[in-house]
């Protein structure tokens, strides 16, 4: 096969829903006028496992959200997509030495990392970002097998999935999580919290609040949990009254709140979960050995846009923990230009661009390491066309590979001592995690060591 009559080669780094749509997109696309016989596409993940966020970081009593990895595991089980699992970019493979493999890369890492919030206090060893709790309770296995959850009253700052998220699995008995896929150590750490009421806070009114319909319903369905909401929290500015207008979800949000407020008699279960509105945090209190001991919030009013504006008058809150679920970050890649602002990459419509501007050459982006962490499962997708028809537009102008052969790049990876783990490696520890489930009637229970998600994908344990 000539250089001039092969493939498109094209490397995908992350193996989340962005990186699996944008293969799919790509390798179902018409390569005739790009002077290239079809496309190789090769999906690199930094973990043991595939399916990125979908996976670690949607909650284990969500299942229906859960159920997007059985539509990214047929494009997956197709074989026109190489998986190649447990390679970590920046240690096991550099963007130089992708470019000397393939024609075009493309990152789809997403974002991980906790934005920050710069309020005193916030570094106490108590005031935990929510994206570490989430990855600690989908068993993520970078992260450790134990979590500190010795407070009877914790505060989750935030306004969107993620804090109900994290308020709900606060709040939830352990119990109530055994029929779904929480690994056995989050269980037995979960069963032990010494929990009673969970604090939940937006600095905006309720109609500004980004939760969905369903999953702010679900909190009225957690058993032995009150839903508490203060009418007094509540107010509407124009903004708010177009907002309910214009939008059914948020109509159902404020209506479901509302109901709340309606509630007459005293909380009769034993763990409660309070909504505040309009209450901004301002300062996490420490005691005098730096410990959690309270958060200080300042009431705030709509200014008549939907934003707010501080009104002088503050609350201290009696709490011993603090989650910070104000947004994710992208992490820095090596050798990738990087908005340091925005925690994105740097680029246009997915075309990476280089500090002065200009576009570099066969690197490209997808998803939220694209865009920020923003949007649902459709944007993704119309996200990876936008890049993936950058890419099809630029291919043949590329500078094409220098060593192309699919081979290549495994004998290079497994030269370097790198474990690389494949499709069907995935599918042997897919079945094991299956099998743990199964006598309990679950449809899997996680393995969170990375050893040991290596050893049984290899059938070795």
């Amino acid at each position: 096969m000539t250089d001039s009559n092969r493939p498109l080669r094209v490397a995908v780094v992350g193996a989340g829903p962005a990186g699996i749509y944008a293969s799919d997109i790509l390798s179902k696309a018409d390569l005739t006028a790009t002077g290239f016989d079809g496309v190789g596409i090769d999906l690199f993940e930094r973990l043991p496992a595939p399916f990125g966020l979908v996976r670690y970081g949607v909650a284990p009593d969500h299942p229906r959200i859960k159920q997007i990895i059985v539509a990214l595991e047929k494009v997956l089980g197709r074989g026109d997509v190489r998986l190649l699992t447990n390679v970590d970019f920046g240690t096991d493979v550099t963007l130089e030495e992708l470019r000397h493999h393939y024609d075009a890369v493309v990152f789809s890492t997403g974002s991980i990392k906790d934005a920050t919030l710069a309020i005193p206090g916030v570094e106490a060893p108590e005031s935990y970002g929510a994206a570490d709790f989430v990855s600690w309770y989908d068993g993520h296995p970078d992260y450790p097998r134990e979590w500190p959850l010795e407070a009877e009253t914790v505060a989750v700052l935030g306004a969107g999935n993620v804090a109900l998220d994290v308020a709900r699995v606060l709040a939830k008995h352990a119990d109530d999580l055994l029929p779904t896929e929480i690994p056995a150590n989050v269980y037995e750490g979960l069963k032990a919290s010494k929990v009673k009421d969970v604090h939940v806070f937006a600095r905006r009114g309720p109609a500004q609040a980004k939760f969905s319909p369903l999953e702010l319903r679900e909190l009225g369905h957690v058993p032995d949990v009150d839903v508490i909401v203060d009418p007094e929290d509540f107010e509407f500015d124009e903004g708010s009254m177009e907002a309910i207008a214009k939008s059914n979800q948020t109509k159902q949000v404020v209506k479901t709140l509302t109901d709340w407020t309606l509630k007459e008699g005293e909380s009769t279960a034993s763990r409660r979960l309070h909504l505040h509105f309009l209450h901004a945090p301002v300062e996490v209190l420490t005691t005098e050995d730096g410990h959690v001991r309270g958060l200080r919030t300042e009431r705030t009013r709509l200014t008549g846009d939907t934003s707010v504006e501080g009104t002088g008058d503050f609350h201290e809150w009696d709490v011993q923990a603090v989650y910070r679920a104000v947004g994710y970050f992208g992490s820095l890649l090596e050798g990738v230009p990087f908005d340091e602002l925005k925690g994105v990459i740097s680029n246009h419509e997915g075309r990476v661009l280089a500090p002065g501007g200009e576009t570099v050459e066969g690197v490209y982006c997808t998803g939220w390491i694209k865009r920020g962490p923003v949007g649902l499962i459709g944007h993704t997708k119309s996200d990876a066309s936008e890049t993936v028809k950058h890419l099809l537009a630029d291919a043949a102008a590329l500078q094409r590979a220098a060593e192309p052969n699919p081979q290549a790049i495994l004998d290079f990876l497994r030269g370097k001592g790198v474990d690389v783990l494949t499709w069907s490696d995935w599918e042997v520890l897919d079945a094991h995690e299956r099998s743990l489930g199964e006598p309990h009637g679950r449809q899997r229970v996680k393995v969170v060591s990375r050893e040991d998600m290596i050893k049984h994908s290899r059938g070795t344990v």
